[in-house]
């Protein structure tokens, strides 16, 4: 028996497309209906597809492809906006923030603070006692610590900055003359200025013992307390300054107090000089009993030192250690002894008589012009710390200054301990931003000297909660040319600002003037004061915060436990 079988029913019918060729290129040769009004992107087969569309992306990452999914044909303008509208349609929406009736403001502050409080102590951030009393767990008290600027990541400002006080109280009778804020200083220039000329050497100094050079960290040394007299006399004081001045020179200064005008736009603090103007001759001074010559720590730094000065940390306690620790460093590195060579220049000390039985601090006193132009010609007194032996015999005067660290938690800092031996340039990087004032006026006072190199000391605490003990870490010395270069000091900018001072006060009828640095703002200040001014002993502007002053002659070994 045989049965039909119908196989048009099972399968479907196959109807073959038409296929058009393109003989010029790839693709259809037209256009079907359906697409018309479709955009096309011509592309290439050879071109990589890497990502259909991105909208967040502004630029490509990968910098060494930057080419790497672009196309033959370009990017075209295919898919291109047009706004074919009219404009007046569109809206400027106000986005200003509105402002609060005072009566309204922080009104919800405690409530939100008391939220977010909650459940929280689970996490060991806050712990809530039955009285309701909320306090830091002790996990958490170093990491929430004010000092260390944590705040401030979370946009907390902290504590409003607090005010300095003036080094010395403006009077009434005082005239203002002249404003000069530290842009246009910054601009002055006096280029061309010749290296100084010297008038007269005095003193005595010592040689410098090289074992100090090979002090690291782990081969420390205790700062000793060395009993020796240290002169600070302002110019006028000064006996040779005196005689020089009736024949030599119109401008006369000490090397303080030229680095401190030099330097001052780098200055923070406030500061104060005395200048005598008779006929045609100017005489700088600074004040009796006052804290002229004491060193500034952290001056410079985001976070200077704002304790009170019951603390230890206090800018003023702080200065005084850093005095100390200075003039220690600088007598403790040197070969003392009466078998010892020293280096004796043309004249004696000229601050003590023949007839005084006191161990004088190692100093050597180069008194040197310059001529600065316009016939003005300067005559200042400069301080040599110590002398070198070279191995070809010709001696080499050095500038040794020390640096000290207090408490680097507390101070933003570098740990010296850890970074000294490994990493001292940054250390030195860090010190500069921190004492950028301090380190150019020692530069300034290096230069001016004469200086063949700048020896800078390290000096530590042993405990940073003790500072009455210290130890010396390491050394360093640098050429003062070089150091100021490195440290963007001009020197040209130096002679500038000097000059311009100068000759403000040389347009000035014969009297007493005093200039000084505002304690808030990068200005500098010239007043024209009374005759007078200065000379009772009874004024309280010298005296110091515990309202004893501070002598002209210093004894740091005998005054260390004031420190």
């Amino acid at each position: 028996m045989s049965e039909t079988i119908n196989t048009a029913a099972q399968f479907p019918t196959f109807e073959k497309p038409t296929v058009q060729f393109n003989e010029k290129g790839w693709g259809p040769c037209e256009l079907p209906d359906t697409f018309k009004d479709v955009p096309y992107q011509p592309f290439s087969k050879n071109d990589r597809l890497g990502k259909i569309c991105d909208w967040t992306s502004t630029s490509n990452n990968d910098k060494k492809y930057q080419n790497k999914y672009a196309s033959t044909f370009g990017t075209g303008n295919q898919y291109a906006y047009y706004h074919e509208e009219d404009e007046t349609t569109f809206h400027l929406v106000d986005t200003a923030r509105v402002q609060k009736p005072p009566h309204q403001r922080g009104r919800f502050r405690n409530m939100r603070n008391s939220r977010s409080g909650r459940g929280r102590n689970a996490r060991g951030g806050l712990n809530t006692h039955g009285h309701g009393m909320t306090t830091l767990s002790s996990k958490n008290v170093k990491a929430r610590d004010p000092r260390r600027g944590m705040g401030k990541r979370f946009g907390n400002r902290g504590p409003p900055p607090k005010m300095r006080e003036s080094s010395v109280a403006v009077r009434a009778d005082w005239a203002s003359i002249e404003e000069m804020d530290f842009p246009r200083l910054i601009k002055l220039s006096l280029p061309n200025i010749k290296d100084g000329e010297d008038i007269t050497t005095c003193g005595t100094l010592e040689y410098y013992d090289k074992t100090y050079d090979r002090i690291n960290v782990k081969n420390e040394k205790p700062l000793q307390k060395i009993d020796r007299i240290v002169h600070t006399v302002t110019t006028t004081d000064d006996p040779v300054i005196r005689r020089l001045s009736k024949t030599i020179g119109n401008v006369f200064a000490t090397d303080a107090i030229l680095a401190t005008i030099m330097c001052s736009t780098r200055s923070n603090y406030s500061w104060d000089i005395v200048i005598e103007k008779v006929g045609e001759k100017i005489f700088m001074d600074k004040r009796d009993h006052t804290e002229f010559d004491l060193l500034t720590v952290n001056e410079t730094s985001v976070e200077p030192p704002t304790d009170d000065d019951s603390s230890c940390n206090s800018p003023r306690n702080l200065a005084i250690e850093a005095t100390f620790i200075n003039h220690n460093f600088s007598q403790q590195v040197l070969k003392t002894g009466d078998q010892e060579a020293k280096y004796k220049f043309e004249e004696t000390n000229p601050f003590i008589s023949e007839d005084e039985d006191i161990q004088v601090a190692s100093v050597g006193y180069r008194y040197k012009k310059w001529e600065l132009g316009s016939d003005i010609v300067l005559v200042a007194r400069c301080e040599h710390d110590g002398v070198l032996q070279t191995p070809s015999g010709e001696p080499q005067f050095l500038s040794i200054k020390a640096l000290n660290e207090w408490d680097s938690k507390l101070a933003n800092g570098v740990e010296w301990r850890q970074k000294l031996d490994t990493q001292r340039g940054a250390v030195l990087a860090n010190e500069l931003r921190n004492n950028a004032c301090k380190l150019a006026k020692w530069t300034v006072q290096a230069v001016l000297a004469g200086s063949d190199q700048l020896k800078l000391g390290y000096v530590s605490r042993i405990n940073p909660r003790d500072h009455s003990r210290h130890v010396i870490l390491g050394t360093q010395q640098f050429k003062p040319h070089e150091f100021a270069t490195q440290i963007n000091l001009s020197m040209d900018n130096a002679w500038g600002i000097l000059r311009c001072i100068i000759d403000l006060v040389m347009k000035q009828k014969d009297g007493k003037y005093l200039i000084m640095k505002d304690p808030n703002k990068p200005i500098i200040r010239l007043y024209d004061i009374p005759d007078n001014t200065f000379d009772s002993d009874d004024s309280d502007d010298g005296e110091g915060d515990d309202g004893e002053g501070f002598q002209q002659v210093y004894n740091y070994a005998n005054n260390s436990n004031k420190i």
